[in-house]
């Protein structure tokens, strides 16, 4: 067939008015490529229906046949050889963005045959027999010449013309729905504001509900296959704030079929997503006090017509709940929500499932999913409780916790079931509900708050903790399991921050507890890089010794009576350099109890080295380390500044406000020399045991 001759009938101004005569060429086209259009003529073809595309209106004969080449397009292409797919790429791509043109045909057969054809793409239907000389193409390049020629972006554009057509905007939404699956389509598609163009229009009305499904379905492609700032940012506007408020209310108070509920899960996932973005208008648009009140309605009774015959009960229902705790915990970030959760008595609803499992049956749920709800609840606890500490206070948060604690130590015949995220670690023990609830109460004592840390030791939080510390210490896996490890890194920081500033609070810390951080402290030193978390336990161990023990003589005297200076000396013959200025620390703050020193002076190393010589060997390793220069005879070279060293001086001098500390102070704060030469201000500086002269004259220098 001569291509060329059907262009010319229809553009000679002599044969262009021919109309009957172009649409019986029209169906002769159609049924000559009734097996595929070969690649060499698609651009022609498509020229021809671009024509058609603009004399339709005037002319409704066209349709038909422009349908009937229309279907052949979602055929595969045929090509004479395997080079021709690379020869013909940029005309198949140009002619597939055309294609995409013909959205704005005034015929809804033409658009919804259009949609159909690119829907083969994905599924093309069989050849009903090969031609000779052809061959089909590979099943991929169809697609891969749609990203080229821009098709996405096309078909985006083209909405508006649709919008107000529901079958054809349902048909075009499942074009879009294949095509967000491909990243280089979701980028198209970003491009032309894909996302908050099929947004807006979420909650149109759509009696057979795929309106909703196609279109969460896409915004879902585009979050997860396209460039995921750029979509969030597109949605986080307030038209499509509404939107997609309306559909989850819609869905959540009408909808009861499990795919209405399916549905409902997925918009929150969205929401979620556009929640984490701070400038999405959440609260402005009210959206944030409703996802609130859905959170804690079965906990927290209210009068609002929209949970009033609202139940919870199937799985879906048990994945929102969990959704909203994960919303509120999102929306905390945004300080203008910590109102709201007051208001809407988060807390309160929260510490409903901080209580002994074994009588928790809320609203039915099964013995699984209450725990799963539990542990989260806990958790979205840790986020929440540090901002609305009054709220914390009034629902005698200290007092719930602790009594939760003695359940979660007590043996009884409760054990956990362990399935869920927060329930890692957590099956046939109760170790999940003590870690979550230690680390909450960790959250609420970093604050500082003294009311609340005052409130705690009242109630003998202090002693509580003792004694489940030295349980899991004592127990056979309390050094080998990574939850317990945490637990008792919970633990001691929550001590230390209880008794840092406070002297009667170091008093009933106690002989009990220096007895536990000298067992910690003889800890196997290979097992500080086991990846299980020993490193950080040795950390807060130490922390706990300066917070909890130095400050009190009585605390202090037992611990030099139990040889815990020598345990410290031990550990800083070890040399570890992330450890050495904590150890020095603690060694220099030790000082001022005189009874420490002959503890100092009379410890020995594995090498029989002591004190004094360790202190003046980590003292020349800094210094090689900075850089600090000596001549011939180990003197300062430059006695004006005997500290500097390469660092010192490379730094310069740093203009800073008058608020802020400088560089030198900062430095001495952490500078192991600072804190060698503290000790010896206490130990002297002649006659120590066990330094050669080589090592004095070092020594002299400074």
């Amino acid at each position: 067939m001569d291509l060329s001759r059907v262009i010319k009938l229809f553009e000679d101004q002599f044969s262009r008015e021919l109309i009957e005569r172009q649409v019986r060429v029209l169906k002769k086209v159609a049924k000559h490529y009734c097996n595929g259009i070969p690649l060499k003529d698609l651009a022609q073809i498509i020229q021809i229906l671009n024509i058609c595309a603009e004399r339709i209106e005037d002319h409704k004969d066209y349709i038909d046949p422009m349908c009937d080449i229309l279907k052949l397009c979602g055929l595969p292409f045929l090509k004479e050889k395997t080079s021709d797919e690379l020869t013909y790429a940029q005309a198949v791509a140009e002619s597939l963005a055309l294609i995409g043109c013909m959205m704005r045909v005034p015929s809804s057969q033409v658009r919804i045959q259009l949609c159909n054809s690119i829907i083969n793409f994905y599924s093309p239907e069989p050849v009903k027999q090969q031609v000779e000389g052809f061959h089909p193409t590979g099943v991929n390049y169809k697609l891969q010449m749609a990203e080229v020629g821009g098709l996405a972006e096309t078909l985006i554009l083209s909405m508006p013309v649709v919008e107000n057509q529901l079958r054809e905007k349902l048909s075009l939404l499942k074009v879009l729905q294949l095509l967000s699956s491909s990243p280089e389509n979701c980028k198209l598609m970003a491009k032309a504001q894909g996302a908050s163009r099929i947004c807006f229009r979420l909650s149109d009305p759509d009696p057979s509900g795929q309106l909703l499904f196609r279109s969460s379905e896409i915004l879902w492609n585009l979050l997860e296959n396209g460039p995921k700032e750029e979509i969030i940012s597109q949605l986080s506007n307030t038209e499509c704030i509404y939107a997609l408020k309306e559909s989850f209310v819609r869905l959540l108070t009408n909808g009861y079929k499990h795919y209405d509920r399916q549905l409902r899960n997925d918009i929150l996932v969205i929401t979620t997503l556009l929640a984490e973005n701070s400038t999405s208008p959440f609260i402005e648009s009210g959206f944030a006090k409703q996802l609130i009140l859905f959170a804690t309605f079965s906990e927290v009774k209210s009068h609002s017509p929209l949970v009033k015959s609202l139940k919870l009960h199937n799985h879906e229902d048990f994945e929102m709940k969990k959704l909203l705790f994960n919303m509120i915990v999102v929306l905390s970030k945004d300080s203008s929500a910590v109102q709201l959760f007051s208001d809407g008595k988060v807390v309160l609803a929260l510490f409903n499932y901080v209580k002994a499992n074994e009588k928790a049956r809320i609203h039915d749920w099964p013995a699984a999913r209450f725990e799963d709800l539990q542990l989260h609840a806990i958790a979205t606890l840790s986020t929440i409780a540090p901002l609305l500490l009054e709220d914390y206070m009034t629902c005698q948060g200290n007092t719930r916790i602790l009594l939760f604690l003695e359940w979660c130590n007590k043996q009884d015949s409760f054990s956990g079931q362990g399935n869920c995220f927060h329930g890692v670690g957590g099956r046939g023990n109760k170790h999940a509900q003590m870690r979550y609830s230690l680390r909450l109460l960790r959250s609420v004592v970093s604050i500082g708050d003294e009311t609340v840390n005052q409130d705690l030791c009242d109630q003998g939080a202090i002693n509580q903790l003792l004694g489940i510390l030295k349980k899991i210490v004592n127990s056979p896996e309390g050094n080998e399991d990574a939850i317990l490890l945490e637990i008792q890194i919970d633990i001691l920081f929550i001590l230390s921050a209880l008794c840092e500033n406070d002297l009667h609070r170091k008093d009933l810390f106690g002989s009990e507890g220096v007895d536990l951080l000298l067992q910690l402290l003889k800890m196997d030193f290979s097992k500080y890089y086991s990846g299980l978390g020993h490193n950080r336990l040795i950390f807060c161990t130490l922390d706990c010794v300066w917070c909890c023990v130095i400050g009190c003589f009585s605390s202090e005297d037992y611990f030099l009576e139990k040889d815990g200076m020598c345990i410290i000396l031990d550990l800083l013959a070890l040399n570890f350099k992330t450890m050495n200025n904590l150890l020095l620390g603690i060694l220099v703050e030790f000082c001022d109890n005189p009874k420490s020193l002959s503890h100092i002076t009379t410890w020995r190393g594995n090498k029989n080295e002591t004190s004094a010589k360790l202190l003046i060997e980590m003292w020349k390793q800094e210094e090689l380390e900075l850089g600090v220069q000596r001549d011939q005879y180990g003197r300062i070279f430059d006695v004006q500044k005997p500290l500097a060293g390469h660092l010192q001086e490379s730094q310069g001098i740093t203009p800073l406000p008058a608020n802020f500390f400088s560089i030198a102070v900062m430095e001495v704060s952490e500078n192991t020399r600072a804190k060698i030469y503290s000790v010896f201000c206490r130990l002297g500086f002649e006659n120590l045991p066990g330094l050669s002269l080589g090592l004095c004259d070092s020594q002299d220098n400074k």
